[in-house]
């Protein structure tokens, strides 16, 4: 057995190199490798399939020193074994992120040579005089200079190019340039970012297609939100090892995730201020695959605050699908729990529930503003009325007669009687005048007092209307940006269920947690969508806010594309016959299958095994499907030796094996034919009931046969492998679970089913 594994390792990790290499050197592939393993979701989906054959260079605490291994790689490439077809049936995501990674890393590696080392510039002269073509397209003309006769950006351009510089620190440079208007100001650093995005997507795609992915349609958009205050953005990121040495790890590379950079113009003491700033909320437009294929959307997010949870809104035909960032990872989810800090969301409630509900109770609510002007009013009027009837009062004294009375008053009475006691001589007691001085005087001042009130009253309604009114325009600027905040988030939320971290959305998209993965359904028709990226606020009415830097790739994807065992046999069989003499499997099928088997073991994955006779097929635009609708023909039009060879029928007869490990272990089968009518004869009992019963035809039961034969084939084709590939206990585990699966299948054919037994 160990004689057969090495010689079995041997002819395939020597077939397995010379199909990676090309396109990649060997510090190319030395950096992958090394990118894959230091990647948890990288290296959990295909880091088995990099191969690496040399000794173990290990730290102290047993960890495995990946800087010395990349050296090693890099002097003897021999030493990495790429699988390139294992990994091409990887998701098409995760193989767009590790491209993404490297290309990020090469282009860092061509403007660190372009600023700080002219003689390693050679080495990255072609990426960078790429790059840089890119750019001078994409720079307004007053940002170019003219060398030697040739265009070239700017010194100051060149200067921006740092991806440890914030945008921040970007722009105090560009606006230092009296030579540029503050909209070519933004016009540069949007140049910045799309030349970056162009050359990442381009070179992306060259190392996708060198790692086996394969794609019509290949989008890749690097974009960053927030306020720009702190991108760190450094490339030689160091992480230490226990020993308190330095140890090179992954890239973070967020420096070169652009902004979408914007002018803003504000009024002060009528002079116009105008301020470069980056925006807080992205948008990024696409289109679906169409064509009955998989629109597959994947993210990965780089600048991620642990603090504020990274939020991700995609959008198509009105409805919207919400990613959220964990507080313990950095992957999204549509779970929108969040342990701690803010949430988008919280502010959208704080904004709708606490402020603007509190400035609404506070103007309309039951003793708010309007409450308090109406009493105001109410009592300044009833004032008002009561200095009418006082003046009145007062004028009608004016009118009153001067009175005299013969009478002394008290007053003269008691100063006689005083005057008596004291022995003065010759008083004298005169009448008394009554004139309401007094009575006059004490109204005047209440007058006075009343006019007091009513200016009281007046200046509280004023001053209640003021801050009324400072209410009303805080409760439209909190409106506003509650109705901004909804529009990102959407109003009409898809709802989904989960089911081990597959998130099924109402119209049959899913995201999948494992790979990161957003996967719009087969549709026949183009569709736009868009992907919203927003950086959380401080607060509400901030303009601080958190920075976010995300990876967006978009393919399509052809269904079942990422089956890890996919043999489609096309006209394998004679006409009306079901015999098959080929063999299944063959070599480059060798690391699927263990890796079948390998799942096999594990007994918390079920398994299913399922087997159908399609019948008659059409062809989808991708693949052949069932045609539930057969317009059958009597023969093949035309020449039948020419005709039943072209493409129209010849991709319909088709027999395929699908085995997918993806959560559980599916095997499955279904064989279809052309439209051609069958002339089977003698047909067993059981099924010429079942064709009168159902209205089966025979092309129905013909491709049932046939799937019947391959089941039976692959039985025992995987039997003879088990015993082969697995040690002799492994091997009796797995045989005697698969055949006890396949003992129980039925054979699908329209809405009934056959048993094994009915075709022996």
């Amino acid at each position: 057995m160990k004689h057969f594994y090495a010689i079995f390792y041997l002819l395939f990790a020597c077939s397995a190199f010379g199909q990676i290499n090309e396109g990649l050197n060997p510090e190319e592939r030395a950096y992958l490798f090394h990118v894959v393993k230091k990647s948890p979701i990288l290296n959990d989906n295909f880091g088995r399939f990099f191969d690496y054959q040399g000794p173990e260079i290990k730290f102290p605490n047993q960890t495995l020193n990946y800087d010395s291994i990349e050296i090693l790689i890099i002097n003897q490439p021999d030493l990495l074994v790429i699988r390139k077809d294992e990994i091409a049936k990887s998701p098409k995501g995760l193989i767009a992120e590790a491209a993404n990674k490297m290309a990020l890393w090469e282009l860092n590696k061509a403007l660190h040579a372009k600023r700080n080392s002219p003689n390693d510039l050679k080495q990255y002269k072609n990426e960078y005089d790429h790059f840089e073509n890119l750019l001078i397209s994409a720079l307004p003309s007053n940002a170019l200079r003219q060398d030697d006769g040739i265009m070239k950006p700017h010194p100051k351009v060149i200067q921006m190019l740092n991806p440890a510089l914030t945008f921040d620190e970007k722009a105090a440079i560009i606006e230092n340039q009296k030579f540029l208007t503050t909209d070519e100001m933004v016009l540069v650093l949007n140049a910045i970012g799309t030349a970056i995005n162009i050359y990442v997507e381009e070179r992306s795609f060259e190392i996708f297609k060198d790692l086996g992915g394969k794609a019509e349609t290949f989008e890749n958009v690097l974009i960053a939100a927030g306020d720009g205050s702190s991108t760190t953005g450094m490339l030689e990121e160091r992480e230490k090892d226990e020993n308190g040495r330095w140890n090179k790890g992954l890239p973070k590379a967020v420096g070169l995730f652009p902004y979408q950079a914007t002018v803003e113009r504000t009024e002060e003491k009528k002079k116009t201020i105008e301020n470069i700033e980056p925006k807080r909320y992205t948008v990024s437009n696409f289109k679906t695959a169409g064509n009955n294929q998989h629109t597959n959307i994947h993210f990965d997010v780089w600048g991620y605050n642990t603090s504020k949870q990274t939020t991700v809104v995609i959008e198509k035909n009105g409805i919207n699908y919400h990613l959220f960032g964990s507080g313990e990872t950095r992957f999204l989810s549509p779970d929108s729990s969040f342990s701690s800090g803010t949430t988008f969301q919280a502010i959208i409630n704080d904004l709708e529930f606490n402020k603007i509900a509190k400035l609404n109770d506070k103007i309309y609510g039951k003793r708010g503003f309007d409450y308090w002007i109406d009493y105001n009013k109410k009592k300044k009027d009833a004032t008002e009325l009561k200095i009418e009837k006082k003046e009145k009062e007062y004028s009608d004294m004016g009118y009153s007669p001067i009175t005299t009375s013969v009478k002394p008053s008290g007053k003269v009475k008691r100063s006689k009687k005083k005057a008596i006691k004291s022995g003065a001589a010759g008083f004298d007691a005169t009448p008394t005048t009554n004139s309401n001085k007094k009575e006059r005087k004490k109204l005047q001042q209440t007058i006075v007092d009343l006019y007091n009130q009513f200016e009281g009253y007046r200046l509280k309604i004023i001053a209640l209307e003021k801050e009324k009114q400072e209410a009303i325009d805080l409760m439209a600027t909190y409106q506003r940006r509650l109705d901004l905040f909804k529009q990102y988030m959407g109003f009409r939320w898809a709802s989904f269920k989960e089911v081990d971290g597959l998130y099924i959305f109402e119209d049959s998209s899913t995201f999948d947690l494992r790979t990161q993965e957003f996967q719009f359904p087969p549709g026949k028709e183009v569709e736009d969508f868009e992907i919203r990226l927003i950086s959380i606020p401080e607060s509400c009415l901030s303009s601080s806010s958190d920075e976010v830097m995300l990876h967006i790739n978009m393919t399509n994807a052809v269904p079942r594309y990422d089956t890890r065992i996919n043999l489609a046999m096309v006209d394998v069989f004679e006409s009306d016959d079901w015999k098959l003499d080929r063999s299944l499997f063959n070599e480059s099928d060798s690391v699927s299958v263990r890796m079948f088997f390998e799942a096999m073991l594990d007994r918390k994955l079920p398994l299913s095994v399922i087997a159908r006779g399609q019948g008659v097929g059409e062809w989808n635009g991708v693949t052949v499907i069932k045609n539930f609708k057969p317009e059958e023909l009597n023969r093949y039009p035309g020449d039948p030796s020419v005709t039943k060879m072209d493409s129209a029928f010849y991709r319909l007869r088709k027999t395929e094996v699908l085995i997918d490990l993806n959560r559980a272990i599916s095997i499955e089968v279904n064989s279809y034919t052309d439209p051609v009518r069958s002339s089977l004869k003698e047909l067993p009992l059981v099924f010429q009931e079942a064709m009168t019963k159902y209205g089966l035809t025979k092309n129905d039961i013909l491709s049932a046969y046939r799937s019947y034969t391959v089941l039976m084939k692959l039985r025992k084709e995987l039997n003879i492998l088990a015993g082969s590939y697995m040690s002799r206990e492994e091997a009796k585990m797995i045989i005697d679970r698969m055949n006890k699966e396949f003992d129980k299948t039925r054979i699908s054919v329209g809405p009934t089913s056959f048993r094994l037994s009915d075709f022996q």
